[in-house]
């Protein structure tokens, strides 16, 4: 099929970028087996802020402003684990309301990144603790907007405004890219909008369309809907769908069906996503492919099934696409246990390497890799012999030396320190203790090459891990 672009049918210029908010594309799986079943995925990681949350953002402030709720010069307030906050930013700031989100600390950072560079106000607060809690999100959020004169709380859980853009605008566009055949649609629960708007769309328009509910691990929901029974909710790492509670604006009579899928499944999946298909998804992706893939191999009959790709995977770079982070938080297989330094080496490249400076290499490129690598000690290494340690405090002293003698343009070989203690990758993990209460980190040695640095952090990272 040939690019679209080249046949000269681009949509027209539109005025402003919410205009560009919805008709997002249906894509195919072609390279993943799903079975007797066809499966497309909706990109809503295609609309302007990245997710499918720009779709509820426009309709609850349009909605606030028709309302009188929200006027010139007032501000959006909303508790978010983030796309929903992004999208009010977008549409917010485009409108010139202040926005004052309150976000739980599990979210990326380059989430959080990207709302303030959106120019929103951004509260941080615990992520383990739950409704009723004066630092849950929730609550934090509602105590914000009634202290904030001229506030706009979105309640994006209970506005309905929510489910009914997606009853307006993302039922009616699936069911015409599908040619009004769809089977079924597994969507994820955050707020409770999509799949309660697409489940009373589809409920008037395709009867047979069953609304089939992808959850984490952790959530209360899907075990709710398959048992009756509400249990308290446990941890999950994916951010955007899950919930520790049944929001308002969700209809558990229109779930046919419900599947809970682990966060290494959903990081898994959503990086074979990435690898199969060339669509980089966010994290809930993951968990809705899952699902999308475990409801069709179920199948003994062809189905048409539809499922999102909700936001984009940019915002998760350095977590489910990160080698290092998923091995950090034991979401891919460790080697075995061996009680010896060599468990706790971590590499911080994704080329397996750790950062490291010559003696010829300036102070000014040392400060840059320590603070690019987000480490604050540098081995000096050449053909993998470590001939010194330069860490930040090495630095500072030789910088603020009042002799002015050192700048950065200094040789590192200057402040190195070249009195260096080493272990061998085999010694016992007890042999870090007396590195660490003397201020050292490990240096590990092999055969007179190099193997890397164990800092306190890997070790708490080992036990938190272990344990």
């Amino acid at each position: 099929m040939s690019n679209p672009s080249s046949t000269g049918s681009a949509p027209p210029p539109v005025d402003t970028v919410l205009d560009l908010i919805g008709n997002t594309p249906m894509l195919k799986v072609t390279k993943i087996d799903t079975g007797r079943c066809e499966l497309f995925l909706k990109l809503e990681n295609q609309n302007p802020g990245g997710s499918i949350k720009d779709r509820i953002a426009v309709s609850m402030i349009e909605a606030a402003e028709r309302a009188g709720l929200l006027g010139p010069g007032g501000t959006v307030v909303e508790a978010t684990a983030g796309n929903t906050g992004l999208g009010l930013a977008l549409v917010g700031k485009s409108k010139g309301y202040r926005v004052h989100l309150v976000v739980p600390d599990k979210m990326s950072r380059e989430k959080i990144l990207h709302l303030r560079a959106l120019g929103a106000e951004v509260d941080i607060t615990r992520s383990d603790v739950g409704k009723g809690h004066p630092d849950y999100y929730h609550d934090r959020a509602e105590r914000l907007a009634k202290a904030t004169p001229g506030a706009f709380y979105a309640n994006q859980f209970g506005n309905p405004a929510n489910p009914e853009t997606h009853e307006r605008t993302t039922g009616p566009e699936i069911h015409a890219q599908m040619n009004g055949d769809v089977d079924a649609i597994v969507a994820g629960v955050g707020s409770g909008g999509t799949l309660t708007g697409l489940g009373r769309y589809f409920a008037r328009v395709s009867p047979k369309t069953r609304m089939v509910l992808a959850d984490p691990v952790g959530s209360v929901l899907a075990h709710l809907v398959k048992t009756g029974e509400m249990l308290p909710a446990k941890s999950w790492a994916v951010e955007g769908i899950g919930e520790d509670f049944v929001p308002p604006n969700l209809d558990l009579a229109l779930i046919s069906e419900a599947h809970s899928v682990s966060d290494a499944e959903s990081f898994a999946t959503a990086r074979l996503l990435l690898q199969a298909e060339g669509v980089l998804g966010g994290s809930s992706a993951g968990t809705l492919l899952a699902t999308a893939l475990r409801y069709c191999r179920a199948q003994t009959t062809p189905k048409r099934v539809v499922t999102f790709v909700c936001d984009t995977g940019g915002k998760y770079l350095s977590k489910q696409y990160n080698d290092v982070w998923m091995e950090e938080e034991g979401f891919v297989s460790m080697p075995a246990r061996t009680g010896r330094v060599r468990d706790l080496i971590v590499r911080r490249h994704a080329d397996g390497a750790t950062v490291s400076v010559t003696r010829n290499d300036t102070l000014r490129t040392a400060f840059k890799r320590m603070k690019t690598a987000d480490v604050s000690q540098l081995p000096v290494v050449e053909s993998d012999v470590v001939l010194g340690l330069v860490d930040e405090t090495d630095l500072l002293e030789a910088l603020l030396d009042a002799s002015g003698k050192v700048t950065f343009d200094t040789p590192v070989a200057g402040v190195m320190s070249g009195t260096l203690e080493t272990l061998t990758s085999e010694a016992p993990i007890e042999d870090l203790r007396p590195f660490f209460a003397r201020g050292h980190v490990g240096i590990v040695v092999d055969d007179g090459r190099f193997v890397g640095l164990v800092t306190r952090f890997d070790l708490l990272n080992f036990l938190r891990r272990s344990n």
